[in-house]
């Protein structure tokens, strides 16, 4: 049956140009890229795309949808993250995506945690192309919006560059509509999350060079990007670029993208303007429901100032009073 699906999956998407890229997005990121940060993100830029945390199939299917994947319209462009190996439950998780106004929907084939690897999902498909490619098939059957994949470019001892061209040369025909690679594989024995996002070389290159031999798929390059000039590098070889962590530590660097990036020529938020829009945020979240903790937001805030005079006040009394208000009256002060 799902040789069928894949076959007119195929047909059909031959037949209709692909998604235009998103040129450059914020990684999926857990205990991160919540509503709460990604609103703000919003605020500094309007195009970048923004991901959700990974969510997964059954979680969606069995749980309270609203807490898991509600999201204020002004968040978008967004896309949902998607951990699951079920074509059926995949399929029907990115019909509710698409329902619910999310502009993409993305499969996670590069999450290296024990809790992921346990449920046969996340970086371990990649030793199963073939299960990435029906998954892959049945939501592109579901759904308008684009599907994409997020992967690594290899996992534990298939780490070559042609292990990476196999995988790609089995799910582009499911209709992926962009390839997510993260320049660095997974190694799912031994070291946690944090250590292989360090650990494994970045192998940027074999990413570029997976443009080259695939120039009709899209391309977009993960791992160790930090700068929007660094972007700018990676676009002269790929479709697209995905900034993680260096978002976290510097938020305010997207405050150039739509500028650099996309070719708008609107000014750039201030720090001030981003933080007096938060604080009304706050206040708005606190008034509709007394059960909101201001901290769920600010925590996301703390490096608003980062790398700038003031930011250590910032931090400071963000941390120590847990107002908004308070920690921008100090900044201003000084």
């Amino acid at each position: 049956m799902l040789d069928i699906v894949l076959d007119s999956v195929t047909r059909y998407l031959e037949s209709m140009p692909r998604a235009p890229s998103p040129l450059l997005s914020v990684a999926p990121m857990m205990d991160h890229t919540d509503r709460h940060l990604r609103w703000i993100l919003r605020r500094i830029s309007r195009r970048t795309l923004l991901y959700t945390e990974m969510v997964v199939t059954h979680a969606i299917r069995h749980g309270d949808r609203e807490k898991l994947l509600g999201f204020d319209p002004s968040e978008r462009p967004l896309a949902l993250q998607l951990g699951g190996d079920d074509p059926v439950a995949l399929a029907e998780c990115a019909r509710i995506a698409e329902d619910m106004g999310y502009d993409e929907v993305d499969l996670n084939v590069g999450c290296p945690s024990d809790r992921v690897r346990s449920g046969a999902f996340g970086a371990v498909l990649m030793r199963t192309p073939e299960k990435v490619a029906d998954g892959v098939a049945a939501m592109r059957a579901a759904v308008s919006i684009p599907v994409t994949v997020k992967h690594r470019i290899g996992v534990d001892e298939a780490d070559a560059y042609e292990d990476l061209v196999r995988f790609v040369e089995i799910v582009a025909p499911s209709g992926a509509d962009r390839f997510v690679v993260h320049a660095r594989k997974a190694i799912l024995g031994g070291l946690s999350p944090k250590q292989n996002r360090e650990i494994p070389p970045l192998r940027h290159a074999d990413v570029h060079r997976l443009k080259v031999d695939f120039p009709e798929l899209q391309i977009e390059i993960n791992g160790g990007i930090k700068t929007l000039e660094e972007s700018l590098d990676h676009l002269r070889h790929v479709d697209a670029v995905m900034i993680g962590r260096g978002v976290i530590e510097r938020p305010m660097l997207l405050a150039d993208a739509d500028r650099l990036i996309f070719g708008e020529t609107t000014e750039p938020p201030t720090r001030e303007a981003i933080a007096e829009q938060a604080q009304a945020y706050v206040e708005r979240q606190v008034h509709a429901d007394p059960s909101f903790r201001p901290r769920w937001v600010l925590r996301h805030l703390s490096s608003l100032y980062a790398g700038v005079p003031g930011a250590a006040v910032w931090r400071r009394t963000l941390s120590e009073r847990e107002d908004l208000g308070e920690a921008r009256a100090a900044v201003a002060a000084r």
